[in-house]
């Protein structure tokens, strides 16, 4: 046991993550697959979403329609999220019930139905969630600007997927991609709560020890090459209001260079959480905020710096004010990153910034359920100890090293730069010519 971690791999290759917390009679328990739409091909975009959705039609034994109301009757909640990189199902139920959790998922690692007209049912389901998402400018713009920073690697394409592949994958499909992925030995059991580790073990052994290993998932990994200059994208849809998104090129969670870039972040655009349950805290004092908001270019700002297995994207999103364009905020955000780049930030500075990034830290760490979070969610793309190490991490970022990554990251050939213009305000009212393509 190190940290208070219990950690044991079963026969079949199942990683068990326990840890004990005894301030209140709560257990949240996790259940994570490698299975993200990093692992799709092309034609079969969206099927890991997919196959999260059948896991709620039922088994044998569970039927998904008394589910919600029995967990909900029990006191809990439960949920699950598809990722770039990872699938995650969680359940967290008063101490005493939490056996309805474990037997749940042991048995739909295995047993799911995946019956014809579920398949049906949700493929209407999805297809109307992706249009739903087509209303919203900024799916429509991130969208488009992944899919023009990655030509080459799986991280291409959106969670939710391409619609003409939502049209045609079939239920076989999903049976394949399920057994495939959802195996012991391609995922990891994470719970913390009020319980005795060696009892909960002995149970988890008892439901999960005897589902057979299946073999490992084949993946061929296709490193995005280097963009040979700036990319930029317009996207026209929906809405009243023009948005700018400039997507750097950044590195994935293991490099070293990470810690200095969600500092960088911090300091640049206000910090911006790791966990989906962490809440937000404000990012008045950053030199976006006051360079683009409180001088009226702006509406909003804010970044973003995910922790991912491959290098992906570090964003910066900005709310073109009704009265500006969106050349004014390019010029102004630009003139930002050139003021790092040319002069390291000041100890001051860099230390609130390392202070803001630890406190939304700390407030996505605090209960039951996110502890279970934090058990499992860095064992995706590295090991529990890049959680336990992660504030030392960021306390060891230096003036030096956010200068050093603004000019090493932070370049127009290093990124995809995108103007979302609503309906009917052509590009001349913005006073801004932007081209898919090189340049």
């Amino acid at each position: 046991m190190q940290n208070g971690i219990s950690r044991t791999q079963l026969d079949n290759g199942l990683l068990v993550l326990l840890k004990e917390i005894h301030t209140a009679p709560i257990i949240s328990h996790w259940v994570w697959y490698r299975a993200g739409s990093r692992n799709e091909l092309a034609g079969y975009t969206g099927v890991s979403h997919w196959v999260e959705h059948m896991q709620f039609k039922g088994t044998p034994r569970f039927s998904g329609g008394t589910l919600d109301r029995e967990i909900a009757r029990l006191g809990g909640v439960w949920n699950a999220f598809t990722y770039l990189d990872w699938t995650a199902y969680f359940e967290t139920l008063p101490a005493d019930k939490i056996d309805l959790a474990l037997q749940l998922e042991a048995d739909r690692m295995t047993n799911s139905l995946f019956e014809g007209q579920d398949v049906d049912a949700e493929r209407t389901v999805i297809i109307s969630e992706r249009q739903g998402n087509e209303n919203e400018p900024m799916f429509l713009l991130s969208e488009h600007i992944q899919a023009t920073a990655f030509r080459v690697h799986a991280y291409h394409h959106e969670v939710i997927g391409e619609q003409v592949d939502l049209e045609a994958l079939t239920r076989e499909d999903l049976m394949a991609y399920y057994r495939r992925h959802y195996a012991p030995n391609n995922a990891i059991l994470t719970i913390a709560g009020d319980f005795d580790s060696h009892s909960m073990l002995a149970r988890i052994n008892e439901l999960y020890g005897a589902i057979p290993a299946a073999e490992p998932p084949s993946m061929r990994v296709r490193p995005e090459p280097a963009q040979r200059g700036e990319r930029r994208v317009t996207v026209e849809g929906p809405g009243e209001t023009v948005y700018v998104q400039a997507a750097y090129h950044a590195p994935a969670a293991t490099h070293p260079d990470f810690f200095a870039m969600t500092v960088l972040d911090s300091l640049l655009s206000g910090p911006s959480s790791l966990n989906m349950f962490g809440g937000g805290i404000s990012n008045k004092i950053s030199r976006l905020y006051r360079a683009l908001v409180e001088k009226e270019l702006a509406v909003g700002i804010s970044g973003e710096m995910p922790a991912t297995i491959d290098p992906y994207l570090y964003s910066i999103t900005a709310i073109v004010h009704p009265e500006r364009t969106a050349e004014e905020v390019i010029s102004a955000l630009d003139e930002q990153i050139r003021l790092v780049q040319e002069a390291p930030p000041s100890q001051e500075e860099v230390a609130r910034a390392v202070k803001q990034a630890r406190a939304l830290f700390a407030y996505g760490s605090e209960s039951i359920t996110n502890q279970a979070f934090w058990l499992g969610f860095p064992e995706m793309f590295a090991s529990y100890d890049w959680f336990s190490g992660y504030l030392e991490q960021l306390a060891a970022v230096t003036p030096q090293d956010v200068q050093r990554v603004t000019q090493l990251y932070l370049q127009p050939r290093n990124r995809v730069l995108g103007i979302y213009l609503p309906d009917g305000l052509g590009v001349e009212d913005a006073e801004f010519v932007v081209e898919m393509g090189e340049v």
